[in-house]
């Protein structure tokens, strides 16, 4: 049987624990066990060992203990056999090159810049990682009642502290579709403003309440190009934790190749041939997406005809 590939950011190597998250008390011990590794988020950027060959910097022992101590959110990845996995938020700290346990071991990176350098497995962790951190950093106060909140549940959940309220709440995960449309031998791509000079990507957008994928896939298609399009095919998903998304992959065959642009969503969008992709220079007068994303994997599976 094939086996199908994973995107970037997925495949997750920890085992999430879910009743571990409920134990308080295991979860004390295991944050002064000598196993334990923990994984430092500043800013949404991570301490890597190298940016020729990035790994993730772990910390164990009496520098993990330092970490737990000073951290101003921390959260319970998972566990690797018998070794508990966490994430402590640094963002407190000013310089955090120079500060103790970080200085002398790396630099903090954002993780789209040394993705397609990491094992996945890794990278699947650390995505994992900001994007939780990057929840705690906005929930610090409760959307019901305003008052602060606490976390709870091994860092999964925020628990509002007003008595009368007491609210949970739980890390959230914007869906969004994003799909190639095709017409034959063309698909269809579109370039935003705000991107790097001559990238060119599929349509995205966020799906909208009480909307299915495949209606949500069909209108920002209509809303962003005028295209109408068949029945879409659900492809394959990706985490993309850039702040708190779920991208859902999809390919759509187009009725036509009338263009009808939405200039407030798309600077410009064009039909291209498989050639023409083929044959981009990658460079500032035309580009693909970044090969860690599933806007690449969409079109590479399209042009080189791939099905796994």
């Amino acid at each position: 049987m094939k086996v199908r590939r994973d995107n970037y950011f997925s495949g997750m190597p920890l085992s999430r624990d879910e009743a571990l998250r409920r134990d308080t008390a295991t979860l004390e011990r295991l944050r002064t066990h000598p196993q334990t590794r923990v994984l430092a988020v500043w800013r949404s950027q991570h301490l890597i060992a190298s940016r020729a060959a990035p790994a993730p910097v772990w910390h164990e022992g009496d520098e993990a203990f330092r970490l737990f101590a000073e951290a101003t959110n921390w959260v319970l990845l998972g566990m690797r056999g018998e070794a508990a996995h966490f994430a402590v938020d640094v963002s407190h700290i000013d310089e955090p090159a120079a500060a103790s346990p970080f200085a002398g071991r790396g630099e903090f990176a954002d993780l789209r810049t040394i993705s397609p350098l990491l094992p996945r497995g890794d990278g699947s962790i650390m995505a994992y990682a900001r994007g939780l951190m990057y929840w705690h950093s906005r929930h610090r106060f409760c959307g019901v009642c305003g008052s602060p909140t606490e976390s709870t549940q091994g860092g999964h959940v925020r628990r509002c502290t007003n008595a009368d309220c007491g609210v949970s709440h739980f890390p959230r995960t914007d869906p969004a579709v994003i799909m190639l449309v095709t017409y034959g031998d063309y698909c269809l791509l579109g370039r935003q403003s705000s991107w790097p000079a001559g990238m060119h990507s599929t349509l995205a957008g966020f799906v909208e309440p009480g909307e299915s994928l495949e209606e949500a896939v069909a209108r920002e298609i209509k809303e962003e190009s005028g295209v109408d399009v068949e029945r879409p095919e659900y492809h394959s998903s990706q985490p993309w934790p850039f702040p708190s998304s779920i991208m859902l992959g999809f390919r759509a065959e187009a009725r036509s190749m009338d263009l009808d642009l939405d200039n407030d969503e798309l600077e410009t969008a064009a039909w291209f041939h498989r050639d023409q992709l083929l044959a981009s220079p990658e460079d500032d007068r035309f580009r693909l997406p970044r090969k860690i994303s599933i806007a690449r994997r969409l079109i590479d599976d399209w042009l080189f005809n791939r099905d796994d």
